[in-house]
């Protein structure tokens, strides 16, 4: 079937309920696609938002009906069919179908991996596969360790990226004694600044967090199959009442790759998400894609959110290119971080600071602005947003002087 003669309004199977694979179907019924929709996943709720898991819901401050994306009314109303709380376990790519765990068969015109990621796991010799030792990627992960939260307890956070520094911070907040581990020589090493990263370790200290950088988990003991003890490389050992896990991601590449699709640090997909079967889409965590003469991946709501929009419109025939505008957020005690743009490969940075808990950091390649990151400084990052998706690089020292109002940077 070559691409033109597929059926604009053919069947759509979405594989992953996240937030790219809801995108793609409330887009496509936005767009005016008739025919049928499925989306499948293999958790039982619909599709929910993922950050406030190791933020609020951990918290207890937003109960799981407000984490849903849309109320059950909506996918009946859209006409929406959710096959919840089942795998699909194989691609049919000549008879066009899906086979899932449950035996069905979902034939299709065209398909959608938004098969997002899982976390990386501590194995058995590590001692992964004692009680108490967690992730935080479900509504069941954080579930399952909600009562291990008690103030007094001692809990080991593993890994000083984005997820374990909000699981820090929770259990900080929550009256915990807790000890984060990188193995890096910082933390936030592979996604923040120095400057950043410098930030956040201070105001996690000021909250008697202790944070070890360069410092890596030999392995976890316990008593009674349940984690009691950990044992650092360096000869260091904790005694812990639990362990949060939170070492980066994999993509789930496997149904694709059983397929014979095409598989580049994900599933390889061009600048209209289309993977290297025409009727094949990917989008979100799982999906890699031409960006600035390179290819990367985004595990970011924002790019859920638009590549799964972008594969609708390719589908309905409104099609544009796909052309990522990386942001993040991050909550971490009374500080919001907001980050417009990557980093990487920047060569200097410059600093804004309105106050002690108040600043941006702007970070430059040669002369072209490449991110910045707002710390409690909304309005910064909503014009440098405006900046970097307008190709625009404002002069350095202007960003620095504070008697100039950033806003008349979009007018200049």
């Amino acid at each position: 079937m070559t691409n033109e003669t597929i059926d604009k309004n053919g069947s759509v199977v979405v594989v992953g309920a996240g937030q790219a694979g809801f995108s793609v179907c409330a887009k496509l019924r936005d767009l005016g696609h008739t025919g049928p929709i499925t989306l499948v996943g293999n958790e039982a709720q619909p599709p929910y938002q993922r950050p406030p898991l190791s933020k609020g819901y951990l918290l207890g401050d937003i109960t799981e009906d407000r984490l849903f994306l849309r109320p059950l009314a909506f996918y009946e109303q859209k006409a929406i069919q959710l096959r919840l709380g089942v795998q699909a376990e194989e691609i049919d790519r000549q008879r066009q179908n899906v086979l899932l765990s449950d035996r069905s068969v979902l034939p299709y015109s065209h398909l959608v991996l938004a098969t997002g990621s899982r976390p990386r796991v501590l194995n058995q010799e590590q001692g992964g596969d004692l009680e108490g030792v967690y992730y935080v990627r479900s509504i069941a992960d954080t579930k399952k360790m909600a009562p291990e939260f008690k103030a007094g307890r001692h809990v080991l956070v593993v890994g000083g990226g984005y997820i374990g520094l909000e699981a820090a911070a929770v259990s900080s907040k929550l009256g915990l004694r807790v000890t984060l581990i990188e193995s890096a020589p910082r933390i936030l090493q592979r996604v923040a600044s120095v400057q950043t990263a410098s930030f956040f370790q201070q105001l996690h200290r000021s909250h008697d967090v202790e944070i070890c950088e360069g410092v890596e988990l030999a392995m976890l003991t316990g008593r009674n199959g349940r984690v009691a003890q950990a044992h650092m490389k360096d000869g260091r050992t904790y005694d812990v009442d639990f362990v949060i896990v939170g070492i980066g991601i994999h993509p789930n590449l496997e149904l694709a790759q059983a397929a014979g699709l095409e598989i580049d640090n994900g599933i390889k997909v061009d600048a209209q998400c289309r993977t290297s079967d025409p009727t094949i889409f990917a989008a979100g965590d799982c999906a890699s894609f031409p960006w600035k003469g390179r290819r990367i991946r985004l595990e970011s709501v924002g790019n859920g959110i638009d590549q799964g929009e972008a594969v609708a419109k390719t589908i309905t025939g409104a099609s544009e290119y796909y052309t990522a505008k990386p942001w993040f957020w991050s909550d971490q005690f009374d500080i919001k971080l907001q980050i417009v743009g990557l980093a990487a490969g920047h060569d200097s940075a410059v600093m804004r600071k309105i106050s002690e808990n108040a600043l941006s950091i702007w970070h430059y390649q040669g002369d072209e602005l490449l991110a910045v990151d707002a710390i409690n400084q909304p309005a910064a990052f909503m014009v440098s947003k405006r900046l970097i998706e307008g190709g625009r690089s404002p002069d350095p020292k202007v960003v620095a002087d504070l008697d100039i109002d950033l806003k008349s940077l979009l007018h200049s």
